[in-house]
């Protein structure tokens, strides 16, 4: 016979005290700055060393900054009838707001800006709905941005159709050729990428085979290599007299170099997949194209969401490297206006960099914010 418990408690436990009230400002900081000794002194230290840096740096970047001019002579201070050097004023924006155009749109023909500016609002009006889960229609949205959109762009930034005057790589500059090499490296590295994970996983062993040495051999070199290979070696194997765009050449090099690393990402969220998940297909049925198409890559990707928005990042900053082929991007361009004499001075190199970094935070930033909302809203299970 068991025995019955010692001990019966006959009354309830006490009322335990309400949760505090994390909505209010109050609750918010408790929870988020002060909620061990370790996070107040962490807390604490930051604020010093805000309160320490900020004013100088607002000062620097806005109040003693000089925002309109023609040359040099605005950014720097008058000092007992002449400039010292200990006269020179805060970030030169005069200098900025003076190459603005140059710095988006290079050495393109100043009367014939309106050709690249259509191309950015028609990717503007393509990209935002496509962005959107819930806006219908997501197959002819794609078509027009993969497929339609570079066409028109391929059309009305080059020119030479259609009574438009033919504008050469050489001349293009800038955000411009940021934008284009960006977009052309993701949009091609993504589905390129898929191929080579699923080749590499393949049970064919040459598929295999040439997916394993082209993913390798790609990611153990640097993209400078894959560059000058693709500037200086590839025409080496044309025919005299057929020569490949210098443009071109850098397009086919970042898509080449980014579909490597996109193909590893990928691969990772396909061996996370359950095996019960290729079983469960393989028991329905289902051949291998519609097995990956609507079971596996689907999961797959939604796994790797982070990984595959950070490579989209990192194409996006590596396309500063197209400067070593005699490209300019934003940040090359930006670099090469350091030579300018009307523009010579000591804040100059130091405002443009700043100009050019805020720029490039802004597009990494916005995609990494968009992952997070994809992520959301694709419920991946993980802690938010």
């Amino acid at each position: 016979m068991d025995t019955l418990p010692s001990f019966v408690r006959h009354d309830f436990l006490p009322a335990a005290p309400a949760p505090r009230k994390e909505s209010t400002v109050i609750g918010w900081l408790r929870k988020n700055l002060f909620a061990s000794a370790s996070d107040t002194i962490l807390t604490i230290v930051a604020i010093v060393t805000i309160v320490y840096f900020l004013p100088g740096l607002i000062d620097w970047l806005f109040v003693s900054a000089v925002w309109t001019g023609a040359d040099r002579s605005v950014c720097t201070t008058a000092v007992q009838g002449g400039i010292q050097p200990d006269g020179w004023s805060g970030a030169c924006w005069a200098y900025v707001n003076d190459r603005f155009v140059q710095f988006m749109f290079g050495s393109y023909p100043r009367g014939e800006l309106w050709r690249p500016l259509l191309v950015a609002l028609l990717f503007i009006a393509t990209l935002i709905p496509f962005l959107i889960p819930k806006v219908p229609r997501k197959g002819l949205n794609a078509l027009l941005l993969l497929i339609g959109l570079p066409l028109v762009a391929y059309v009305l930034v080059l020119g030479g159709w259609f009574g438009l005057s033919y504008v050469e790589s050489s001349l293009w500059g800038g955000l411009m050729v940021t934008m284009i090499l960006s977009f052309v490296g993701i949009a091609v590295s993504l589905p390129l990428g898929i191929l080579l994970a699923l080749g590499r996983r393949s049970e064919m062993p040459i598929v295999r085979t040439a997916s394993v040495v082209f993913i390798e051999l790609v990611r153990g070199v640097p993209l400078i290599t894959v560059l000058f290979m693709a500037s200086v070696l590839l025409p080496l194997f044309l025919t005299p007299g057929n020569n490949i765009d210098k443009f071109l050449r850098a397009l086919i090099g970042v898509s080449i170099f980014a579909s490597a690393y996109m193909a590893e990402v990928i691969r990772g969220g396909l061996q996370a997949i359950p095996k019960g998940q290729y079983e469960a297909a393989d028991a329905l049925g289902l051949g291998y194209f519609h097995k990956m198409t609507f079971i596996i890559l689907p999961q797959a990707i939604k796994l790797v969401i982070p990984g595959i928005v950070n490579t989209f990042i990192g194409i996006f900053k590596d396309t500063s490297l197209v400067t070593i082929i005699s490209m300019y991007d934003l940040l090359g361009i930006v670099k090469a206006s350091f030579g300018d004499s009307g523009w010579q001075t000591p804040v100059t190199p130091l405002t443009g960099l700043i100009f050019a970094g805020f720029i490039f935070w802004v597009f990494c930033f916005g995609m990494s914010r968009y992952s997070g909302f994809m992520e959301r809203h694709l419920d991946t299970g993980h802690k938010k």
